[in-house]
């Protein structure tokens, strides 16, 4: 699930993004995709979520579902923000695009659901050309 959720967001609106999206609907996996730009972290905060309860990944109502899902978007954003989970604070901006997946998957005799965010995009002090690629993935079960 972690692989394919990578795929969906870093070749989002490229040529590759259909096979991803052929597996992903073969495999019974429910997912979206988004994008945010922001300096302030409750804002990518709260654009994942909402795309997420806005597109049925989750039940906005059910506190396990956004419990795990906001878990699972600190995870990836760590990866962007390089451990450092601050942006505006420490004058930096990003600019993201953003997948969701969520499905069942069996580990070591485990069944079970999960979700996955992968997030990729730029971040930098916020002056064009002053940014840089970052990936973060974030997964976490229901």
């Amino acid at each position: 699930m972690g692989k394919l959720t990578s795929l969906l967001t870093l070749l989002h609106n490229s040529s590759g993004e259909q096979e991803v999206k052929d597996e992903l609907t073969k495999r019974g996996y429910r997912y979206t995709i988004g994008k945010v730009g922001a300096m302030d972290l409750f804002k990518v905060i709260a654009a994942i979520e909402t795309t997420a309860k806005s597109n049925n990944i989750i039940d906005g109502d059910a506190y396990r579902e956004v419990h795990a899902l906001y878990h699972t978007i600190l995870e990836a954003l760590q990866g962007v923000g390089r451990g450092n989970v601050q942006f505006g604070e420490i004058l930096r901006t990003v600019g993201l695009t953003f997948g969701i997946v969520r499905g069942e998957i069996e580990k070591y005799g485990y069944n079970g659901e999960w979700i996955c965010v992968c997030i990729f995009g730029t971040i930098g002090a916020p002056k064009k050309g002053f940014e840089h690629d970052a990936l973060g993935l974030g997964f976490n079960h229901i």
